[in-house]
């Protein structure tokens, strides 16, 4: 067995005219060297895909921790997953507003309380009470973040970020004895309101990892993966119906795309290269794996 990671930065409207954030590729980067000093070494791909997490939540690149999306209420309200395959241990928070990196502050949840999903103002307490890196509201929160809000609130519909210009962060792993692991993290999408939670920090919708079949981390418009149950579909799909796992995720996808949604998933299969599908024009996204050199992309012809 090989180790392997996959990381994205989320799927979206990215185009070679309109590529994006210009560091998105480096942090993509950053964040691969990260996963892979882990698992390089032997390390569990749980501690990997939270490694490579990391890097992402604080790159302003992206939508997760530092230059999070803003509900409409101008708060950086934070989602984050992980999930160990080989027990199926899952930890997540929603609505987080005071965590440097939501992603640790899941894995808590998972090692260091009897819950799964904690959120809002309770998910705040338990991380002053576990002591996990604090945040202030005016760190994670960018100019150009308040300049967007300010935008779309002025459109007579008030309709949040249905374009999603800018997306998710996750990673899924496989560590040297087969172990897999999956996590995400989010901003939600830009003037969400009313306690909105999407598919990213519901585990099976937007996060699951199953030694028996798959990790996957999924990015996108998060309702719909939410009444797919996108994740976990795609790891029962092979698990169950022997499908394999492009063709799983390939079934999974067409069928978000029917309802009307779009976006993309990371999937690391028990054995063989990890890969992403997606129905965007663009995604950040980056693999590496034993022997071989990293690989990041953003565009649909990469």
């Amino acid at each position: 067995m090989t180790w392997a990671l996959a990381i994205h930065g989320g799927a979206g409207s990215m185009t070679r005219d309109n590529p994006g954030p210009a560091g998105a590729r480096d942090a993509l980067g950053q964040a691969l060297a990260a996963g892979a000093a882990v698992l390089s070494e032997g390390g569990a791909a749980l501690d990997a895909v939270e490694a490579a997490v990391r890097v992402l939540e604080d790159a302003p690149e992206f939508n997760a921790g530092r230059g999070a999306a803003l509900s409409y209420d101008g708060v950086a309200e934070l989602d984050a997953a992980i999930m160990h395959g080989a027990t199926r241990a899952a930890g997540a928070v929603a609505g987080v507003t005071a965590t440097r990196h939501p992603v640790s502050l899941a894995r808590a949840v998972m090692e260091r309380s009897p819950h799964v999903l904690l959120a809002g103002a309770g998910a705040d307490a338990f991380a002053r009470a576990r002591d996990l890196e604090p945040a202030t509201q005016d760190w994670l929160i960018l100019p150009e973040r308040r300049a967007q809000l300010e935008i779309m609130r002025a459109k007579p519909d008030g309709a949040f970020d249905v374009e999603m210009k800018f997306g998710t962060v996750g990673a899924v792993a496989r560590d040297a004895s087969g172990g897999l692991a999956a996590a995400t993290s989010t901003g939600g999408v830009t003037g969400k309101r009313w306690g909105r939670i999407g598919d990213s920090p519901l585990i099976g919708a937007g996060t699951y990892a199953d030694d028996r079949a798959c990790a996957v981390s999924a990015t996108g418009s998060g309702e719909f993966f939410i009444r797919t149950v996108c994740a976990h579909e795609i790891a029962a799909r092979i698990r169950l119906a022997r499908e394999d796992a492009q063709t799983a995720t390939e079934a999974v996808l067409a069928e978000i795309t029917t309802m009307g949604g779009t976006g993309g998933v990371i999937v690391m299969p028990r054995a063989g290269t990890p890969f992403w599908r997606f129905s965007t024009r663009g995604m950040y996204r980056g693999r590496v794996a034993a022997g071989h050199a990293a690989d990041v992309a953003v565009f649909d012809d990469e």
